[in-house]
């Protein structure tokens, strides 16, 4: 099993993990082409952010991808992550702790500030995973959301 930055190679097996993601979380309106269409731009422009999956023997179990923008209050770049996914039958054995830790170093390599996520309000796995490795629900802030199309 490797966990490494996913690959134009890769995105055949990503575009599905995503639609797989997607059908797990209940997220409407999924788009295979355009799915690709903004992996591609992603793996193109890493100033956008990155991917990584969990790759084992040639098939793709997992994938993380975190996006970046510049922050005047954080002092830098700063990363979300916008989609974390594993298929069932890869989880409980470490990978989505792997994911995590190796997005974490490759963002401090390129100088990245702070990760932050959203997380589903009843996700009690997820929010228990998160504590665990040093997330921590933002003091005072709450998030808020205008869609824009």
């Amino acid at each position: 099993m490797a966990v490494r930055r996913a690959t134009v190679a890769d995105l055949p097996q990503l575009v599905e993990l995503v639609r797989r993601y997607w059908e797990f979380e209940g997220i409407a309106g999924y788009d295979a082409g355009r799915t690709e269409r903004l992996l591609q731009g992603l793996l193109a422009q890493p100033a956008l952010g990155c991917a990584w999956v969990a790759d084992v023997a040639g098939t793709l179990c997992g994938y993380l991808v975190a996006v970046c923008l510049l922050s005047l209050e954080h002092g830098g770049v700063m990363a979300e992550i916008d989609e974390f996914y594993l298929v069932p039958e890869a989880r409980g054995r470490g990978l989505g702790a792997q994911l995590l830790s190796a997005l974490e170093a490759g963002l401090r390599a390129q100088g990245c500030v702070r990760l932050q996520l959203q997380l589903g309000l009843d996700n009690a796995a997820g929010r228990s995973f998160y504590a665990r490795r040093g997330f921590r629900a933002r003091e005072g802030y709450e998030l808020l959301d205008k869609a824009l199309g």
